[in-house]
């Protein structure tokens, strides 16, 4: 019979940045909610819980126990950053990252390079889908218009706030960059995802320079501009709707004045008919 397995990662508190997030706690523990009465068992990393070592053992394991027509779901709520690449695979000279929970204090980011590794484990006829409330790319440079009651900000850590002088991109001059160009790239899910059937990644926002997932305050309580919509759009619809239908229901409500985002869906034909969330 096919196993469903599901983890869900969300960090609001990062120690030492002063970047620290409000809605992504609430986003993790909502995700894990929908996928548990959706018959998946599922795995939570909250805040300290969410370090480094713990995601990458976390995803290694889920990855690992996913076989053939087995359904693998992974969630992040939490801040995207970029850092000097350091294998030279990246045409803009930066690798895209997550942002774990000891971010600054252990001075190390989840790179795609990482991620893509922990992928490659898969075994084939495994259904991956990776949803991504984060900010992909950029500096931050603008904000969204609020609601009146919002309290929104960019879910994207700038380097500067995290690593140490001496890693930073430096200018011609050789002095540390006061201003560089965001990455030309991918974000670090869509650079660790393979277009294999049965994947998808759902994102937050485009990709590029000045593309931002929000944290918001809707209705009074902090979340995810995207995580709530995606999963208001979910309970409006109907039991034989696809992926790619919930992703329409998703547009319906972002990009908005409030939340300037623009979701996103990756994946094949074929895994974005098949029906969402199973």
């Amino acid at each position: 019979m096919a196993k469903k397995t599901a983890l869900c990662i969300g960090i609001n508190n990062y120690p030492g940045t002063h970047m620290d997030l409000q809605g992504c706690v609430n986003d993790a523990q909502d995700w894990a909610a929908v996928l548990a009465a959706r018959g998946y068992k599922t795995t939570l990393l909250l805040d300290d819980k969410a370090t480094k070592a713990a995601m990458v053992d976390a995803m290694t394991k889920l990855i690992a126990s996913g076989g053939k027509g087995d359904s693998l779901v992974i969630t992040f709520s939490g801040h995207g950053t970029y850092q000097p690449d350091e294998d030279g695979d990246e045409v803009d000279g930066l690798d895209e990252a997550l942002c774990p929970y000891d971010l600054q204090t252990s001075g190390s980011a989840l790179t795609d390079d990482e991620i893509k590794a922990i992928f490659a484990t898969r075994k084939g006829g495994a259904r991956l889908l990776l949803i991504a409330d984060s900010c992909h790319s950029g500096t931050v440079t603008r904000a969204a218009k609020a609601d009146k009651d919002a309290d929104t900000r960019p879910r994207f850590m700038p380097m500067g706030n995290w690593l140490p002088a001496s890693r930073l991109p430096k200018n011609f001059a050789g002095k540390t960059a006061q201003t560089m160009v965001a990455p030309i790239g991918t974000s670090p899910l869509t650079g660790a995802f393979v277009k294999q059937v049965g994947d998808l990644l759902l994102a937050g926002c485009k990709e590029g320079p000045n593309n931002y997932s929000y944290d918001a305050k809707i209705n009074g309580r902090y979340n995810g501009a995207f995580t709530y919509y995606a999963l208001k759009a979910l309970k409006t619809l109907k039991p034989e709707a696809t992926c790619n239908d919930w992703y329409k229901a998703i547009l319906k409500s972002l990009p908005s004045a409030s939340y300037p985002q623009m979701p996103q869906l990756f994946g094949t034909s074929a895994a974005k008919t098949r029906k969402a969330l199973t």
